[in-house]
């Protein structure tokens, strides 16, 4: 049965691996902080329905408190290796099934293989306390394996860590005029994904979503060219790779 990725936008993805529903990094929310959506509507009720959810790292983009709290009682949730020590208000979160992983662990669920990999971004939870937590990326496996590359950086054993894969959800932007280190724009994205082993579907992510209130005249290319940027570097750097670039609530069968 073929992988079915959903993109609700920024990094929250739905992945349907042989009838398992995996959220990534869920975030729901119309404004956090300084950032509102300014492009795609909420995602409907239906988007928090998963069997397992998996988190990246502890930004609140990424681990948003409310977002995980619309979960279904039960739900595995799998969060970075400190993270309840680092986000007291994971306690809150009771009717979940949190657990901690590291790079190189790996969990079944449902029927599933989920690794957690190594990712290159600063994974604190800020502007508070030092570095308790790592940043992850996932690999899911079933009878596809689907990498979701989290929020990162190029590092040297990407490729060597995450293994052959099926299809890539990398990030290729942000939520702001300008990327700090830890990061992939269109270009390193795809340099990544021309790393990666045997790829046939990529799926671009973490753009064109979240931006700063105030800031929309700042850089705008930054907010909507990255999906296209990347289709074109990598039919440039991994041509024999099909790219999907999905709406906001959009879906491909890969």
């Amino acid at each position: 049965m073929p992988v079915r990725i959903t993109w609700w936008g920024h990094a929250t993805c739905t992945v349907e691996e042989s009838g398992v529903r995996v959220l990534t990094d869920p975030l729901f929310a119309g404004r956090l902080a300084h950032l509102r959506r300014r492009r795609g509507s909420l995602p409907p009720p239906e988007a928090a329905a998963a069997d397992v959810a998996v988190v990246s790292h502890l930004h609140a983009d990424h681990l948003h408190l409310p977002s995980l709290a619309r979960l279904a009682p039960g739900t595995p949730v799998l969060v970075p290796r400190g993270a309840p020590r680092a986000v007291p208000g994971l306690a809150r979160l009771g009717h979940l099934a949190l657990a901690e992983v590291g790079p190189g662990d790996a969990v079944r669920v449902a029927g599933l293989r989920i690794r957690a990999v190594s990712a290159l971004h600063d994974g604190r939870r800020l502007p508070y306390g030092p570095r308790l937590a790592p940043a992850l990326g996932y690999v899911v496996e079933g009878e596809d394996r689907t990498y979701f590359a989290g929020d990162t950086g190029l590092f040297a054993s990407m490729a060597a860590e995450v293994g052959p894969v099926d299809v890539a959800l990398l990030p290729v932007g942000g939520w702001g005029p300008f990327l700090g280190p830890g990061h992939l724009d269109a270009r390193r994205a795809a340099r990544a994904l021309a790393s990666l082993a045997a790829p046939r579907r990529a799926v671009p992510v973490h753009y064109g979503t979240y931006w700063p209130i105030g800031l929309d005249a700042v850089r705008p290319h930054e907010f909507h060219a990255p999906g296209e940027e990347f289709v074109r570097h990598a039919a440039e750097l991994a041509p024999e790779v099909a790219v999907a670039v999905l709406a906001h609530g959009e879906s491909v069968v890969a």
